[in-house]
Formats: structure tokens, C-alpha cells, sequence
């Protein structure tokens, strides 16, 4: 076995015997895990594996049942995220803790304002620690661009930024490079080299295993909450990685076949959309979507991709231009229309638009469907075939849940959009649009989603998928749309078109110069 420098060094963190217990379900089952100072450690595990309540007992989120947790090797005692704050541990979660009317520095001090005395903040000396942070990155930040603002490499910065600002010695990240483009994600690596060399230990948590294999020192791996293997880098490889995660064997490459489009089904002409504050974020964009062809949308997150979708899915009233759907009008037209027309809808905000997060998953399994046969007849519902309904959904797409009967709420995040999936691909479909369908799904459940996706698209379905994952889109797409600022700037064939050059257009759009700090449109 190769023994990396990291793994000789001593343990910034151990946790040991770490055990939680919730209803009908042991989250962590007497988990040891340390990370040593200066080491990136890669975290991996299915959805429901246990990782994000490991990490919320470090951060003070969640009590241990057993087990105890050494700093140094010094026993601690974590009971809120203060605690943990003060001890030197910060957690970067995947979605942005961010407010985007502050700038920066607002951003960054909040909860920790350091004062001049006891009435002013000490603003100038706050502001000149930022501006150092922010050369550590090797590109300076001004600390008055409110962050709405910037681009998403940018606030993800930000957010790094707030941690180390707090003197992070333990830094948590949970899906970093979630919503960044491959050049940002090198950014971001670089990044995250620095800190290392500098002694701060990193806890990576990511489904996107080839990024694994190139930052991590050392991958832990977690099934079903138990510490199920510990891999090299240098010693594995992702297929290794992914049946240690999934307890089988996974393809990990969507095997797409030959596509036979036919006639378009969904065809948007000159769309333009509007965002909550009545700017013009999509303009003027069109493309049509062929039945038995997947047609992606590539971007970066905030470049009018949430905005275009929501007009196609009802939820948002266009501006300008039309949208047909199979030769008929459906511009402006309500969810419950274009569900009947034959439209299936996997929203990207799961907790807004795909679940009542109170209701069981019986109900929520039925959502767009509760009032049709079999589940009503008039004014009365079915309770038993619905429950018989949730049943095999949850036994189909492998819904981790101790029961029907649990509130939406109780599931793991990855468990949630499984739910929102099946719902949606449970019936026959003239159209079907994703968005950020496998959006922190592991592995496994993301193989199974592709195929699904496949067998939709070799049904006759049209299936418009929009994903920040670049990977996603390059192996399920038939043909590539690239937005950008609200436009779509380049059409290519989804089967040769290249990581590099999509990912180029995607930050970019086509211009010539470095990718830009601020969004067009959000200042």
C-alpha cells in the first residue's frame, strides 16, 4: 500500500464509535472516522448512507447516541454549531448559506462583527482581512459586491472565504462543485490546495467520484451507516469506488443507443422570461425538442435556466414570444393543463415545487394525480390504492423510508428526489422536462434515473434535461444547447461535443477573455 505524506501526519480529528439512532432506522452505526491535519478526506456514500448526519454531529446539529469526538487528541464536546465554531470546525453545506441582498463582507461577518470599540464595527480592518483572504485565492474580491451579484464559482468562494475567516482548522464541504463549471471546479481545487499546504484539514463529501480520485488523500466510504472500506486514491478507480458504495456492481456511463427523433413535440419560439424582480433574464430563446430525442441545456446555475423552465412548466408567465407543445398553444398555460397534455415535470427545487414536505409520502407519490381513477372517484379518495400506489414507488426506485406513512420531511434529500421522479415518470409522457434531476443522488440511484431517462426518450417521449452537472448532459443528450446570460449561444451534437469545449461556452458563452465575476443582469 502507498503511504500518502498526509496519512503521516498526526489526527486533527477522530470520531469514534460514532452512533445515531432515529425512528425505524440506525443512521450511524458505531462509525470511526479521522482526518489528519493538512489532508483532504473524501467522504462517499449512497443517499441515506449516513454522511450528512455524521457531519451534523460534528457540527453540532444532531447529539450522538454513543461515541465521542477528539480534536488533537483531546475529547470535545460539540452540542451546537457554535461550539463547533469556536473549536475550529466549519461546514460549507451544498446549498449556499448565503443572503444575496448583503455584499460580501456583510456576508462574511455576519454572526462574527468585529469591533472598533463598543459601539463601531471595525469595518476597515474587516474589510482588509477579506481583501487578504481573498488574495489567498489568487484573485482579489471586492468586499462591497453585494452578493446576488456574483457569478456561483464566486459565491462559492464566498462561502469558503466565511469559513476561513472564522479560523477554520476542520473545513466541511458537502458537494462543492455541485453547481460549477469544470473550470471553476479546477479553480475551486486550487483553492482547496492552498488551504491544505497551509495545515487546514478538509472533509470533501461528492458523488462525482473522478473528482474524488484527483483531490482526495484518503476516500472513506459509508453504506447503510457503517464504514464499509477506506481507499487510496492511487489504488482504486471509480467502478471500485462505486460497487464499495453501492454493494454491486454500477455503470457508471449511461449506454444511451441510437436516437430516432421525429417530429418536434415541444417547440419554444423568441421565449422571453422574467425574474421576481421583473428583469428580463431569458431573451428571446428558441429551440424545439424532437419526441424520442433528449435535448440538453448546459449553463451555469443563474443564467435564466430556472426562469425558462418554469415558464415551460406553468409556473412562471412568460413575457414574450410562444410555446407549443405537439402543435398546440400552451404559452402561459397552468401546471395542471400541461400535466394533462401529457407533460411530466421534475422541478430543481424539490422542497418548492416537487413535495409538501408535511404530507406523507402517500400523498405525495400522487400530487399531480390525487383527483383522476385510480386514486378518486368524485369527491372520495382511494386510501388504499394510493398507499398501494406509494408502495411500489418506493420499491421501484429504491425509496429509503421506514414506512408510507412518514412525512416527506424525514427523508434524506436523495430519498426526497426520488420520490418527485418516480411520481413523474409513472405514466406515459408526450414531454418531460428535468431539471437537475439527479442533483445529490448517488451513483446508483443516478444509473437507474439515466436509464429511465433512456427508456422515456426509446417510448417517443421528448425529454428536455437541464443540468448544471456537465457529465449528465453530455452522456444523456441527443443534441446540446449552451445558455448563457439568457441565451441559448451554441446548438452542438450531444455525441461529440467535448467536456472542454461545452464547459468553455457554459462559462464563457463564446467570448474571447477570462470567465466573468459578476452575472449580467443581477447587480
Amino acid at each position: 500500500m502507498v503511504v500518502t505524506q498526509a496519512a503521516t501526519r498526526p489526527a486533527a480529528l477522530e470520531m469514534r464509535g460514532v452512533t445515531k439512532r432515529f425512528p425505524g432506522v440506525v443512521a450511524n452505526d458505531h462509525i470511526d472516522l479521522d482526518v489528519r491535519r493538512g489532508e483532504i478526506h473524501a467522504l462517499l456514500g449512497e443517499n441515506g448512507a449516513g454522511k450528512t448526519t455524521l457531519m451534523n454531529i460534528l457540527y453540532g446539529l444532531v447529539t450522538p447516541d454513543e461515541g465521542e469526538i477528539l480534536l488533537g487528541g483531546k475529547p470535545v464536546t460539540i452540542a451546537s454549531p457554535s461550539d463547533a465554531i469556536s473549536q475550529g470546525i466549519s461546514m460549507v453545506h451544498q446549498h449556499f448559506m448565503l443572503v444575496p441582498v448583503l455584499t460580501v463582507a456583510e456576508n462574511i461577518l455576519l454572526g462574527e462583527e468585529p469591533m472598533a470599540n463598543p459601539v463601531f464595527m471595525d469595518r476597515k480592518g474587516a474589510h482588509t482581512r477579506i481583501r487578504e483572504l481573498g488574495r489567498f485565492f489568487g484573485s482579489e474580491i471586492d468586499p462591497d459586491l453585494r452578493v446576488g451579484s456574483l457569478s456561483v464559482g464566486w459565491q462559492q468562494r464566498v462561502e469558503i472565504l466565511k469559513a476561513l475567516y472564522r479560523n477554520a482548522d476542520i473545513l466541511v464541504l458537502d458537494e462543492p462543485t455541485a453547481v460549477l463549471t469544470p473550470q471553476e471546479t479546477k479553480e475551486i481545487f486550487t483553492v482547496l490546495r492552498r488551504l491544505t499546504a497551509e495545515g487546514t484539514s478538509i472533509i470533501f463529501i461528492s458523488h462525482k467520484l473522478y473528482e474524488v480520485l484527483e483531490i482526495a488523500d484518503r476516500i472513506t466510504v459509508i453504506r447503510r451507516g457503517k464504514v464499509v472500506g477506506s481507499r487510496i486514491p492511487s489504488e482504486t478507480d471509480e467502478d471500485d469506488l462505486a460497487e464499495l458504495m453501492v454493494g454491486r456492481e454500477v455503470q457508471l456511463t449511461a449506454d444511451r443507443g441510437e436516437s430516432h427523433p421525429g417530429e418536434p413535440m415541444l417547440t419554444v419560439s423568441g421565449i422571453q422570461v422574467k425574474d421576481d424582480r421583473g428583469h428580463e433574464v431569458v431573451h428571446g430563446v428558441d429551440f424545439e425538442v424532437r419526441a424520442g430525442e433528449v435535448f440538453g441545456i448546459a449553463g451555469v446555475a443563474g443564467n435564466g435556466q430556472d426562469e425558462l423552465v418554469e415558464a415551460l412548466a406553468g409556473l412562471r408567465k412568460p413575457s414574450g414570444g410562444t410555446v407549443q407543445l405537439s402543435g398546440r398553444a400552451i404559452t402561459g398555460a397552468t401546471p395542471r393543463r400541461m400535466h394533462n397534455l401529457g407533460e411530466g415535470f421534475v422541478p430543481a427545487d424539490r422542497h418548492r415545487f416537487g413535495l409538501v414536505l408535511a404530507f406523507p409520502l402517500t400523498d405525495n407519490s400522487v400530487l399531480t394525480s390525487y383527483y383522476r381513477p385510480p386514486f378518486s372517484r368524485g369527491l372520495v379518495r382511494d386510501d388504499d390504492a394510493i398507499r398501494r400506489h406509494a408502495e411500489k414507488v418506493i420499491a421501484d426506485f429504491d425509496v429509503r423510508t421506514p414506512s408510507p406513512t412518514v412525512p416527506a420531511s424525514t427523508l434524506s434529500g436523495g430519498n426526497q428526489q426520488k420520490v418527485v421522479v418516480a411520481r413523474e415518470f409513472d405514466r406515459d409522457l408526450k414531454l418531460l422536462v428535468l431539471d437537475q434531476p439527479t442533483r445529490g443522488l448517488d451513483v446508483g440511484s443516478i444509473e437507474f434515473i439515466h436509464r429511465q431517462v433512456i427508456a422515456k426518450r426509446d417510448a417517443g417521449a421528448a425529454v428536455l434535461l437541464i443540468s448544471a452537472e456537465l457529465d449528465e448532459v453530455l452522456e444523456l443528450s441527443d443534441r446540446i444547447g449552451v445558455m448563457f446570460r439568457g441565451r441559448i449561444v451554441a446548438v452542438m451534437d450531444g455525441r461529440s461535443a467535448t467536456r472542454e469545449e461545452v464547459g468553455l461556452l457554459m462559462a464563457t458563452g463564446g467570448r474571447e477573455g477570462p470567465p466573468p465575476i459578476i452575472a449580467e443582469g443581477a447587480a
